[in-house]
């Protein structure tokens, strides 16, 4: 099926290259206008959604090759924004990594849904944010497959991190050089990290990111979710904060 050129011309506007590496852009998308509801939460988000591409790519060469690039077969990453993200001077950013069963189906055995639903809602009342969701950080980064498969280790009493260990993972796989280069493409001003991590700010700063701090986000602890928790706080360094 033939691209028009109006559709073309429509999208490659919403469309920016950003340089990411010697052979490979980002290519990011937006903003589409968003809105969201969560109970009686509700604000509506700029949302960018971006693909790294070969750095020989035009814009009209990656509209072309939509079809057959075959990307429902692989997971990309997004960006929730709020506010006027490029100029506000004191702004909060979160990087969440997707997580299948917590985000979607609303999982107690982490606290990954109710970081990512209450960060949403700290940024909105905050005036200005964005929350980076990073597709390829499932399970820590080792995937949905394997994840399940350390669901299966923890059920026999394994903590998160010996499960990883036990299939043959580290601790912890995540990268956060693509969401980084996003970042500088959307804003050059400095920002404060929403984390209980302080090794995952300084791993950001490590790789660039301009960062002030950070703000600690803890809660909804339950029965189910409270191992993991403290086997972050063990052997993480993820410090316990009640705010």
């Amino acid at each position: 099926m033939t691209i028009t050129t109006k559709v073309v011309d429509i999208v490659k506007d919403k469309m920016t290259i950003v340089k990411h590496s010697e052979t490979e852009n980002i290519c990011l998308v937006g903003p589409v206008k968003l809105p969201v509801k969560q109970g009686e939460f509700s604000a509506t988000f700029q949302w960018y959604n971006w693909v790294k591409v070969d750095s020989n790519l035009s814009k009209e060469e990656i509209i072309d090759g939509l079809a057959t690039a075959n990307l429902a077969f692989s997971q990309q990453s997004s960006v929730l924004v709020y506010g006027d993200f490029a100029n506000e001077e004191d702004v909060l950013i979160r990087m969440h990594s997707i997580c299948h069963t917590g985000d979607i189906f609303g999982s107690q055995r982490c606290d990954c849904g109710y970081q990512l639903h209450e960060s949403m809602k700290m940024i909105a009342e905050h005036g200005c944010g964005a929350i980076f969701y990073l597709a390829d950080h499932e399970g820590r980064g080792i995937g949905l497959f394997s994840k399940s498969l350390a669901y299966l280790l923890q059920e026999e009493g394994l903590d998160t991190v010996e499960a990883n260990h036990a299939l043959g993972f580290q601790d912890d796989t995540r990268s956060y050089e693509e969401a980084i280069t996003v970042l500088t493409a959307l804003r050059s001003k400095p920002v404060t990290l929403i984390t209980n991590n302080p090794k995952k700010l300084a791993a950001l700063q490590m790789h660039g990111l301009t960062a002030d701090g950070h703000i600690p986000l803890w809660g909804g602890v339950t029965e189910t979710n409270r191992f993991y928790l403290d086997t972050k706080v063990e052997k993480s360094g993820h410090i316990r904060d009640m705010k």
